[in-house]
């Protein structure tokens, strides 16, 4: 009885061919792909800044003023019990950090006749910087 050894199965050479140039494709297209996160991280602290914007005005609307510093930005979406005119949540769900897990600045009032600040510092948590590092402020 003669048996063949006729295996259908992928050499260790080949195998290893295919995982370098998986590993050569990987190379080029993640570093683009990084810049993209980047950018949806600004993108989504703008959108965050904007409706936070918009959640100070209502709560102004209601009470007649801005949150003060002390109160911080908690009193939009959870009722501290001790202003009068609260009407919210004026947030549907707690923000209370920026995308790059820190947390925004609020002040009130604000600098420059502003009635608040209010800015996410960026991916370094740090005032000032340039590109992904760079301050996204509700007055810009």
């Amino acid at each position: 009885m003669k048996t063949t050894s006729n295996s259908n199965g992928f050499t260790l050479i080949e195998l290893l061919v295919v995982i370098v140039i998986i590993g050569l494709l990987a190379s080029l297209v993640a570093p683009k792909m990084f810049g993209k996160v980047g950018t949806a991280k600004e993108k989504t602290a703008k959108a965050q800044v904007e409706m936070i914007v918009t959640a100070l005005d209502a709560f102004r609307l209601d009470v007649g003023r801005y949150p003060t510093t002390d109160e911080k930005l908690e009193v939009l979406w959870k009722d501290p019990g001790t202003i009068k005119g609260w009407k919210g949540p004026y947030l549907p769900k707690p923000v209370n950090a920026d995308p790059w897990e820190n947390p925004y600045f609020y002040k009130a009032p604000g600098a420059d006749n502003k009635p608040f600040d209010l800015k996410s510092l960026g991916a370094d948590g740090k005032e000032g910087g340039e590109a992904e590092n760079k301050d996204i402020s509700a007055w810009e």
